[in-house]
């Protein structure tokens, strides 16, 4: 971890968060708008810039016209339909293009200003190798989509997705360091029970978005519109008749995604109780009476979400108020492990 506290780099490094953090909620945007497989080719550099004049729009609409989508899905599609799905995915990719700038150009303007240490470069470099390896993961999975079927490959989709928030949390976590301190690496502080919890709560968030992101992958959200009961049943049969079914069969994975997000909304008052037995700073305490709040919206928000039959708007809500959850969750363990440093030392 680096050592060196600075405030503008925080501040950047909190940018650079909110940046990927609208990032996965415009690419959330792309997917309900079925605009993702819109661009068929990755060109980095010259694809910075849209079709210019009428022959150039033709060609690239051809090139659609030869796609899965195109062919099984949007083939009553007109040029100027394709432009409404180009121009959002055409979006997406260029405010991906700006984030790959607010990482590249400060971090190397303060390695030259020598604000990062050659011997705490490690963080940061790794930040930029996560950022390109997400980059190529996007273009894996829309490749997925243009070979013989409609649609990207779930669990490419979900690389992608985590692939992005481990970004998010890395920059988030680095900024968090700049702002309250970071750990001494020669005193290895005791991991206490509040810091083990929400370790636990972290991962099961992980899980429930990893199954947030099979669920769109395979548009396992239309699967059903009522709630609790899944074709008139609260358990619906052969759900779980194969193993391969909680990887492959929408309508498994969107009952386990369903359902497991109470497991989250319990640990999360087990934190809290256990915090406030042990008399944590008040600030911690009434963050963690927030953090519950949050979850119980987000699943507020994973019903209505249901029971609209995926109305984009509360689907974005959903998704964006999952990234609220997964920086909280980075912010407490962050504050946890600095508390159990401090009362190492």
């Amino acid at each position: 971890m680096p050592q060196t506290k600075n405030r503008a780099m925080m501040n950047w490094l909190f940018l650079f968060a909110s940046v990927v953090a609208f990032l996965v909620v415009f690419g959330g945007f792309v997917r309900l708008t079925r605009s993702g497989l819109s661009i068929v080719e990755w060109n980095p550099i010259s694809g910075s810039m849209p079709p210019i004049g009428e022959r150039a729009w033709q060609e690239e609409f051809a090139k659609y016209q030869q796609t899965p989508e195109y062919i099984k899905v949007n083939s009553t599609m007109t040029l100027d339909e394709y432009k409404y799905i180009f121009y959002i995915e055409w979006l997406h990719r260029n405010i991906a293009r700006f984030a790959g700038l607010i990482y590249a150009i400060p971090v190397f303007y303060f390695l030259f200003k020598k604000a990062i240490p050659w011997r705490e470069f490690g963080m940061y470099f790794l930040m930029g190798i996560l950022f390109i390896s997400q980059a190529v993961a996007g273009w894996v999975m829309v490749a997925s989509g243009l070979v013989d079927r409609p649609s990207v490959s779930h669990f490419n989709l979900t690389i992608h997705l985590l692939l992005a928030l481990t970004l998010f949390g890395l920059a988030l976590w680095t900024a968090l360091g700049h702002k309250f301190g970071f750990p001494d690496p020669d005193k290895k502080a005791k991991w206490s029970l509040p810091s083990k919890l929400a370790l636990i709560s972290f991962g099961i968030l992980i899980i429930q978005i990893t199954y947030g992101g099979f669920t769109a992958g395979l548009k396992a959200g239309h699967v059903s519109d009522t709630w609790p009961l899944m074709f008139g049943k609260l358990i619906p049969p052969n759900l779980f008749n194969s193993f391969i079914n909680i990887f492959e069969t929408p309508q498994t994975i969107v009952f386990i995604h369903r359902w497991f997000a109470w497991i989250g909304l319990l640990a999360v008052p087990l934190v809290f109780r256990v915090v406030k037995k042990q008399n944590y700073p008040p600030e911690i305490q009434k963050g963690l009476m927030w953090l519950i709040g949050v979850v119980a919206l987000q699943i507020t928000l994973g019903v209505l979400t249901i029971l609209s039959y995926v109305n984009i708007v509360i689907a974005l809500l959903h998704q964006a108020n999952a990234i609220v959850l997964f920086g909280l969750a980075v912010y407490f363990i962050h504050r946890f492990r600095a508390l159990d440093a401090r009362a190492a030392a």
